[in-house]
C-alpha cells in the first residue's frame, strides 16, 4: 500500500484554510440530511435527499478520488484510496447515501488524525535538533551583510559574536575561541578551538567574536545531515512494518476479489436454483460493507505512526534513533559493552584528593600549586583551578611561571622556589624528602614506590628542593554512570562489560565501583573488535556497543546495535552509530531500550486490535448482518483507536 500518507491532507494543512473545514460542512450536512429524514420533511423527496447527500459528499470525497487516480497512475490500483472511492459510490449506486457520507467522512477524519500524529512526531524531532540560526553576518570587501545562511556560498567570510550560535561550518580564522558545543555533543565543557580547526554549525561563541571561513553550504553541515537523518529515520522500516506492507498488498486485491465473489456466486447460484431469490442491491449492499471492512487503514497507519511516534519520543529524550528497524533490533539487546573515557567517565580530570608533607596544610599546599598552574590551558592545570575556587582558595595569577619540558613548571612565591609538575620531576630535580639526611634514601624509594602504584594521575609540588606533597586527580564516573548499569540490570540485562585502552587497574576499579562484572584494559582498537568478534561467536548473544562513535567505529558497526554517546559533529558517529545519545549520559541506553519495547507493544497491540475486529465484521458482513455502519466503526473506528494507541508513545516520558 503505497499511497498511506495522507498528502491531501498535508497539502489541506499548508493552506490558509482549516484542514478541519471540510469535514466539519460534511459532518454537519450529514446530521442535518438524517435529522430531515428522521423528521419526513415534505420537501426532502428522492430528488432532494440526493442532492443534499451529494453536496455532503464532495468536500470529503474528491480529494480522495484525486488521490485514488494518483495511485492509479502509479499502478497501485488497490489502495485504500480506490477501495473507499468504490465502497462509498457503491452506496450510492443502491441509495445508501447516508452510509455513503459517513464511510469517507470518518475516513478523511482518521487521514487528519494520522497527518496530526505525523506532524508532532516530526515537530519533536525538529525541536530538538533544528538549532541553526535563520541569519548570518556575512563580511564582503569590509561591509557587513545579514543574509539567510543558506544564501552564503563556501569561501566567504562571516563573523560571529560571543553568545550567537555558529550558523555554518567553517575553519577559525581567529587565533583562539572558546566554544559551547552541547547542542551537539552534549558536552557541558566549553571547548577551546584553535585557528584553522573546524567549527560545527550549531555551536556557540562563549568568549569573543570570531570570524569563520565557510567549508560547507547550509544545507550540507553536520547538523544539517542529523536533522535530515532523523527526520527521513522512518524510511528505515522495523519487521513488522515492512511484513504489514507485503501483506496489505496481497491482502487487499484478495478481498476486493472475495467482495466480487460475493456479488458473483449468489448471481451464479441462482442460475442454477430458480427458486433462490438473487436481489442483486442486497448483494451488492452485503460486497459494499466487505469491501470497506477489507481496507487495511488501521494497520496501514497506526503501525509506521508507531514507530514514528516510538522515533519522536526517543527524540524528546535526547536519543536520535536512524530507523524504526533499530527500535525493534535494541529490544532483543542482552548483552551491553561500553568504552570507557567518555561513555562511562566524564573525559576530564577532577581532583580527588590531596597530600601534603608534614610542614605543610592541604590548604596552603592546594594554594601554591593552583597559583603556578594559573597560567596554564593545560587540562589538568584547568582541573586543580577549578577545584580551587570551588574551595574559594586565594590564587595568585600573577606569578611568571618557567616550563620545564617534559617535567612540569617552576615559579617563585614569596620567595622561595616551587616546583609543580609528575613524579619524574622529583628525581630530575634531586628533590629531597627529609630532613634527616640518614633517612633520606629510604624516604625518597618509600614515596617513589607510593606514586608509581597510584593509577591516577599524579601532580606533585616541591618547595626550595623539598618534597611538599601531591593533587591526585582522575577521570570520574559520569554523575549517572551507576544507575544506568541499574536500569540495564532491572531489564534483566546483566552480561555489561567495558573494553578500555586505558590500565587495566583504572578500568577494573570502575568496573568495580560501577557493579560491571566484565573488565578488560589495554585494548587497541584492533583489540576491542577481536574481543567483540569473541561475543559475537556465542549465537545468543545480541550485542549493543556504547561508544564516542569516533575512536569506536570498528565496534560500533560490528556491534547489532551501535550506540555513539553525543558526537554529534562527527561524521563518523553519523555514518557508524545505529543510536545516537544526544545527552551523553549512559543511563539513556536503559531509556532507549524501554523506548523500543514499549513502540513494540504498542504495534502488536495495534495489531490484534484490527486483525480481530476485522475478522469479526469480515464475517459477519459476508453473512448480512453487519450494516455499513459496522462497516466503517470495524475501518475508521479501529484505525482511529489504533491511531490513539500509537500517539501514547509521543505522550510517554518514561515507558516501562
Amino acid at each position: 500500500m503505497g499511497h498511506c500518507n495522507c498528502n491531501h491532507c498535508h497539502n489541506e494543512q499548508k493552506s490558509k484554510v482549516s484542514p478541519y473545514l471540510l469535514p466539519t460542512i460534511s459532518f454537519l450536512m450529514l446530521l442535518g440530511g438524517i435529522a430531515l429524514q428522521v423528521m419526513e420533511a415534505e420537501f426532502f423527496n428522492q430528488t432532494i435527499r440526493l442532492i443534499w447527500y451529494v453536496l455532503a459528499y464532495l468536500p470529503v470525497g474528491l480529494p480522495v478520488m484525486k488521490e485514488a487516480v494518483e495511485s492509479i497512475r502509479e499502478k497501485d490500483i488497490f489502495s485504500e484510496f480506490t477501495l473507499m472511492c468504490i465502497a462509498t459510490l457503491g452506496a450510492f449506486y443502491i441509495g445508501e447515501y447516508p452510509e455513503g457520507v459517513a464511510v469517507m467522512l470518518f475516513y478523511s477524519i482518521g487521514e487528519l488524525f494520522q497527518g496530526n500524529a505525523l506532524a508532532k512526531a516530526r515537530k519533536n524531532i525538529s525541536a530538538l535538533l533544528d538549532v541553526r540560526p535563520e541569519t548570518a553576518t556575512v563580511v564582503r570587501n569590509n561591509e557587513y551583510f545579514r543574509t539567510a545562511p543558506a544564501d552564503v556560498t563556501p569561501g566567504e567570510i562571516i563573523e560571529v559574536k560571543a553568545g550567537e550560535r555558529v550558523p555554518l561550518d567553517g575553519k577559525l580564522l581567529s587565533e583562539t575561541a572558546d566554544f559551547n558545543t552541547a547542542a551537539l555533543t552534549g558536552e557541558s565543557v566549553p571547548r577551546t578551538i584553535s585557528q584553522g580547526e573546524e567549527v560545527l554549525a550549531g555551536m556557540i561563541v562563549t568568549d569573543k567574536v570570531i570570524r569563520l571561513e565557510v567549508t560547507k553550504p547550509y544545507n550540507q553541515s553536520a547538523l544539517a545531515r542529523i536533522l535530515e537523518l532523523v527526520q527521513n529515520a522512518s524510511e528505515r522500516k522495523a519487521p513488522a512494518e515492512l511484513f504489514i506492507r507485503k501483506f496489505a498488498r496481497i491482502y487487499t486485491p484478495i478481498v476486493t476479489g472475495l467482495a466480487f465473489l460475493i456479488v458473483l456466486l449468489p448471481y451464479l447460484y441462482s442460475l442454477i436454483q430458480p427458486d433462490f431469490l438473487f436481489i442483486f442491491n442486497d448483494w451488492l449492499y452485503r460486497a459494499l460493507v466487505f469491501l470497506v471492512i477489507s481496507c487495511p487503514c488501521a494497520l496501514v497507519i497506526s503501525i509506521p505512526l508507531g514507530y514514528f511516534g516510538g522515533i519522536g519520543a526517543a527524540s524528546r529524550q535526547g536519543i536520535l534513533f536512524k530507523g524504526g528497524n533499530y527500535l525493534d533490533a535494541i529490544t532483543k539487546i542482552n548483552t551491553v559493552v561500553f568504552d570507557k573515557t567518555g561513555t562511562l567517565t566524564k573525559g576530564i580530570f577532577e581532583v580527588q584528593s590531596l597530600s601534603a608533607a608534614d610542614h605543610l596544610s592541604e590548604k596552603e599546599l592546594l594554594r601554591i600549586i593552583a597559583s603556578v598552574e594559573s597560567r596554564s590551558n593545560h587540562p589538568i592545570a584547568k582541573a586543580i583551578l577549578s577545584y580551587a575556587r570551588q574551595q574559594q582558595t586565594e590564587i595568585d595569577t600573577t606569578i611568571e611561571t618557567t616550563e620545564l619540558a617534559g617535567y612540569g613548571l617552576k615559579a617563585v612565591i614569596d620567595g622561595k622556589e616551587v616546583l609543580v609538575g609528575n613524579t619524574r620531576l622529583l628525581d630530575s630535580e634531586e628533590i629531597s624528602f627529609h630532613s634527616d639526611e640518614n633517612k633520606v634514601s629510604s624516604e625518597r624509594n618509600f614515596i617513589f614506590s607510593r606514586l608509581n602504584e597510584i593509577p591516577e594521575t599524579v601532580v606533585v609540588c616541591a618547595i626550595d628542593r623539598q618534597y611538599a606533597g601531591y593533587i591526585l586527580l582522575a577521570d570520574t564516573p559520569k554523575e549517572d554512570a551507576a544507575t544506568a548499569i541499574k536500569q540495564l540490570k532491572e531489564l534483566n540485562i546483566n552480561n555489561l562489560e567495558i573494553l578500555s585502552g586505558d590500565k587495566q587497574i583504572i578500568v577494573s576499579k570502575l568496573a568495580t565501583r560501577l557493579g560491571i562484572p566484565h573488565a578488560y584494559g589495554d585494548l587497541l582498537p584492533e583489540g576491542k573488535v577481536a574481543h567483540l568478534e569473541e561475543l559475537k561467536r556465542n549465537p545468543e548473544n545480541r550485542i549493543a556497543f556504547v561508544g564516542d562513535g569516533i575512536n569506536d567505529a570498528p565496534v560500533l558497526a560490528l556491534s547489532d546495535i551501535g550506540i555513539a554517546m553525543g558526537g554529534l559533529g562527527s561524521d563518523a558517529a553519523i555514518e557508524t552509530a545505529d543510536v545516537v545519545i544526544q545527552t551523553d549520559q549512559p543511563s539513556k541506553v536503559a531509556t532507549a531500550i524501554r523506548i523500543g519495547k514499549f513502540t513494540r507493544n504498542i504495534v502488536w497491540q495495534n495489531i490484534a486490535l484490527a486483525f480481530g475486529v476485522k475478522l469479526v465484521v469480515l464475517i459477519l458482513g459476508a453473512g448480512g448482518v453487519a450494516t455499513m455502519w459496522e462497516a466503517v466503526f470495524a475501518d475508521v473506528g479501529v484505525a482511529l483507536l489504533a491511531i490513539l494507541n500509537a500517539v501514547r508513545i509521543l505522550r510517554t516520558n518514561n515507558p516501562d
